[in-house]
């Protein structure tokens, strides 16, 4: 006679509890490393930062102003998170960058959950490892930027199609078409319309096997119903405060104009430079994705073999947003994260397949941790006197008053509204070159920032009283070395 070993469920609900807490803190305690001791990166992040700030100025959570003016860039949902984590950790860096942390290691928790239904414990922490610990990941984890949420959003809304596709047992038909919708939603109001990537995932599902019956499961028209009305609770009202600018300039520019021409020099401006770049994607993966892309050509060789339902469905979604992307002309190398996931996932799956080492796969993750850890302790605070704003910040801070005005001349980069709006309520002015002496004569404490050279030509004989503070920096935008002077009247 033999007798089953009793299930001790208590216990495998605690451990399971245990690894979902382990991986969060762990996942928080990585990426928040150095967020503190880099300066924010012009010009995504201090518009961000700087956007949130004044939501809480005005009391107006609808529509984003940066700089006293409309930021119709991105919709509301990393402000929102921004302005949480404000009121937790006050207007600075690191509340800045902290929402981007617990978005990757909430999408390192989906992974998990995800990869342990699809291929064992083993495939679920791997592909959560594979995704954290990979550059494009290690780089955006720190950023304050909205792609994090975008990319759990997306995440959440592929996990919950799937489930639908394959008629899991596990997650109910009611909650699975509601938890797809609801992460579309989120995902329009993380970045706008790339967050309804999921669809297209579904569709092509769909052209692949005729014979799959999803209008009942996926429920399409109350499910884009529920999606409508949740981005309307916020488009609406977002729309009609700025008498359809947010919509016209939100959609038609930010959207559709970056489609089909290039933003801020990114991406190919001609049909030649379009064509050569059509490659990019395919290209800057294998930075994107280090140290894991060195397996890339091997799962490519292998996903040439007969694939099962679930490697397809993970493939599939990849290969969308990697086509999307390659299509639109404005290329940044972090476009292609939302596959991130999927490939971790893959790759991971595929690796357990054939029973790639342990030791090996420690060996690859303990080393990229370390050296990711140590460039996120080592780099920031060497490079943070390169920070121009910041550092003209740091050595005129206890000269600067509220009631101040500020411009700035030849170089008007959003972290200088970031980090002067910090001790100083007023807006910054872009001047030039004759405009700058009308500015600096009016009544009233003031400063100007501006290129030295400049400074020492035009303001060569400085009024008594008068302060100047210099740096050198380099400034990351347009990819320049550069001399400013902030020169302050006191009165």
């Amino acid at each position: 006679m033999s007798y089953a070993t009793p299930i001790n469920r208590e216990h495998t609900t605690t451990v399971g509890v245990r690894n979902y807490a382990l991986l969060f803190v762990a996942c928080v305690a990585f990426h928040v490393i150095g967020t503190w001791s880099l300066p924010l990166i012009d010009r995504d992040e201090p518009r961000f930062a700087e956007a949130s700030r004044e939501m809480i100025e005005r009391g107006d959570y609808v529509v984003p102003y940066f700089n006293n003016q409309y930021r119709f860039d991105k919709p509301p949902l990393a402000y929102w998170a921004q302005v949480a984590s404000y009121r937790i950790f006050g207007e600075n860096d690191l509340a800045a960058r902290f929402p981007s942390v617990i978005a990757a290691a909430l999408i390192a928790l989906s992974i998990f959950a995800w990869g342990r239904r699809i291929g064992g414990d083993r495939a679920g922490w791997w592909a959560a490892i594979i995704f954290t610990l990979s550059l494009q990941v290690f780089a955006h984890a720190k950023a304050a930027v909205a792609d994090m949420w975008l990319v759990l959003f997306v995440t959440l809304a592929h996990g919950a199609a799937f489930e639908l596709i394959a008629g899991k047992k596990t997650l109910n038909a009611q909650w699975g078409w509601l938890a797809f919708y609801i992460s579309l939603a989120f995902g329009f109001l993380a970045k706008g319309p790339i967050g309804f990537i999921p669809l297209l995932t579904v569709g092509a599902i769909k052209l692949q096997d005729r014979q799959l019956q999803l209008g009942k499961r996926f429920a399409f028209v109350r499910g884009i119903v529920l999606t409508l009305a949740i981005i309307s609770l916020w488009a609406v009202p977002a729309i009609i405060q700025t008498n359809g600018e947010f919509l016209r300039v939100g959609i038609g520019r930010h959207v559709i104009e970056r489609s089909f021409g290039t933003m801020e020099g990114h991406g190919g401006s001609t049909i030649v430079a379009y064509l050569l770049l059509l490659p990019f994607y395919f290209v800057t993966i294998f930075l994107s994705f280090f140290p894991w892309s060195i397996k890339l050509p091997w799962l490519v060789k292998r996903l040439q073999q007969p694939r099962d339902k679930i490697d397809n469905y993970l493939f599939v979604g990849s290969a969308i947003v990697f086509v999307i992307f390659t299509l639109v002309r404005t290329k940044l190398p972090h476009y292609t994260l939302p596959a991130f996931p999927l490939l971790s996932l893959l790759l991971a799956r595929q690796l357990v397949a054939i029973d790639f080492p342990l030791r090996r796969f420690k060996t690859i993750a303990i080393a990229a941790a370390a050296a990711f850890v140590g460039l996120a302790l080592i780099v920031p605070p060497l490079a943070a006197p390169s920070f121009p704003a910041h550092e003209l910040l740091r050595q005129s801070q206890n000269d600067l008053r509220p009631e101040m005005e500020f411009g700035a001349v030849d170089f008007s980069e959003p972290s200088l509204v970031w980090y002067f709006r910090s001790r100083v309520k007023g807006w910054m002015f872009s001047l030039n070159r004759q405009s700058v002496h009308l500015f600096m004569g009016k009544s009233g404490a003031r400063f100007v920032i501006m290129p030295t050279k400049l400074a020492e030509t035009d303001f060569a004989n400085l009024p008594h009283g008068w302060k100047t503070f210099s740096t050198h920096g380099f400034n990351l935008a347009k990819g320049q070395h550069l001399d400013l002077t902030l020169m302050l009247k006191p009165e």
